[in-house]
């Protein structure tokens, strides 16, 4: 297992009692589209954990992989301004969360993070979130990931 997908293993059994079932897939699983495809799945239920620089704060939505999200309507989720909301700086990430995008997973963060959960997401009993690395993921309940990740359900979907 890779290192990373490794760590992710480690933190998710310490810091929350889960013991996360990872596949990795080699020809790895950068788009939501890719990740399906290597699962088997439908490319919504692709868990995206993606982060924002929300009114100088770290964001990060759960968001299906079908879906795009809207920035104004997470920042009204937020209640900021919004021309407020951006992507975050890779780096940023990185330093803020312990992880690169690509492989963001959506709890096991270095700091804890507002998270934001993409409603849509509730519709399967099975989701796939990123394991720390481009080419690692798991399975999760929808429920269970809003519970770890102590999310708000919204809709930040275009």
């Amino acid at each position: 297992m890779h290192p990373s997908a490794a760590t992710f293993v480690a933190q998710a059994r310490e810091e929350y009692g889960f013991d996360p079932a990872v596949e990795e897939f080699p020809e790895g699983t950068k788009t939501a589209a890719d990740a399906a495809d290597a699962i088997g799945c439908d490319v919504a239920q692709i868990a995206s954990s993606l982060a924002f620089d929300a009114d100088g704060d770290l964001v990060v939505t759960v968001t299906s992989g079908a879906n795009r999200v809207d920035e104004s309507a997470l920042a009204e989720s937020i209640g900021i301004a919004p021309e407020a909301v951006e992507m975050a700086d890779p780096e940023r990430i990185k330093s803020r969360l312990g992880w690169s995008i690509g492989g963001v997973p959506p709890f096991c963060h270095d700091r804890p993070v507002p998270t934001y959960l993409d409603e849509t997401l509730q519709e399967f009993d099975t989701v796939w979130a990123a394991a720390g690395t481009p080419s690692a993921v798991f399975p999760i309940d929808p429920a269970e990931l809003e519970e770890l990740t102590n999310a708000r359900v919204v809709s930040v979907v275009e």
